[in-house]
């Protein structure tokens, strides 16, 4: 008989040590994505330009990176923060421990090399090594055309400076380990030709990260099948319950009855002048989607984005978008 306990409190300890060891090397061996890499961009005009376009109606950087009007239908940044960071994912939004957007001007930024900026965004690891929580979604990011990176970046140097640091995120357990094993190496690919406008419009659907809003997932995880069939669930504090819609082709659920005509007068309707975000009372239905930002995206690249979603599979799932009665939870 002491012999069995002798070899149960061996295997015991074999375990303890082997998780020890695995926590250790998640802890301190990841993530593992290689160097930053050595890279001098040479920013011109014309890169600059598409980088402000990327930034502000496409990935939607300058989205969660300054500050939000809650108050105003889909809670427009407000002018004059942008980059500054400071944006809060918290446990009442549903998220794993609290995270915080960075400050991404040249307030922040100017100790950082291009490479370790690139680094940051399409493979989630910052300055210090450490691994980003994909709230920011750089696993999208890192598919981009590495000319799109690198246009991001010139553009963030040339934002005006605020000196800003908001607090350093923290995940919970056992997040504050899983963090660890989420990075990845880019994996870039080119961007497509203007006249292909499938490509393109995955493309663009890839690079504004589209599928993660609008994808159901259960503990953190896509559900498989599931793609673009809305169902994401988002916690707004005061206002209520908001879920995603459709996005599939399905013509009973989704926006298989929708013209390209339709889709891209959806967005531009936030760009018309006349157009003023308007005030939302709380406990009544409010956005997270930026559709004053995604307004401003080209009517071709819109339209290459119908393109590419129309050729989806269609998804039934009807959609309640928001439930109101939550709010005060």
């Amino acid at each position: 008989m002491k012999k069995v306990f002798k070899i149960g409190f061996l295997v015991i300890g074999f375990i303890i040590i082997a998780i020890a060891g695995i926590l250790g090397y998640v802890s301190w061996g990841l993530p593992n994505v290689g160097p930053a890499p050595e890279i001098t961009i040479h920013a011109t005009p014309a890169m600059i330009e598409r980088g402000q376009y990327l930034a502000n109606h496409v990935m939607v950087c300058i989205d969660c990176h300054s500050t939000r009007d809650y108050s105003l239908f889909a809670a427009p940044p407000i002018t004059g923060t942008e980059g500054k960071g400071g944006e809060v994912f918290d446990q009442r939004l549903g998220f794993p421990g609290k995270f915080t957007a960075k400050n991404i001007t040249p307030s922040a930024l100017s100790s950082w090399t291009d490479g370790e900026i690139y680094r940051a965004i399409t493979s989630g690891v910052s300055k210090d090594g450490h691994a980003l929580f994909p709230v920011m979604p750089y696993s999208y990011y890192g598919t981009m055309d590495t000319q799109d990176i690198y246009a991001v970046i010139a553009y963030l140097r040339t934002l005006s400076p605020i000196e800003n640091t908001p607090e350093a995120s923290k995940p919970d357990f056992p997040m504050n380990f899983i963090i660890n094993t989420i990075p990845q190496k880019a994996s870039p690919s080119p961007r497509p030709n203007t006249d292909d406008l499938l490509a393109l419009g995955k493309y663009l659907t890839t690079s504004a990260a589209c599928m993660e809003c609008h994808t159901k997932a259960e503990k953190g995880q896509k559900i498989e099948g599931m793609e673009f069939a809305g169902g994401f669930e988002f916690k707004i504090p005061g206002f209520g319950l908001l879920i995603s819609p459709n996005i599939t082709p399905d013509k009973e659920t989704g926006i298989g009855t929708w013209t390209k005509e339709a889709f891209i007068a959806r967005f531009k309707t936030y760009r018309d002048s006349t157009y003023h975000s308007p005030k939302v009372p709380k406990g009544e239905f409010q956005s997270i989607m930026p559709w004053t930002m995604y307004a401003g995206m080209k009517e071709q690249d819109l339209g290459a984005i119908y393109t590419y979603l129309m050729s989806l599979k269609p998804i039934k799932n009807k959609i309640e978008k928001f439930k109101p009665e939550i709010a005060s939870k």
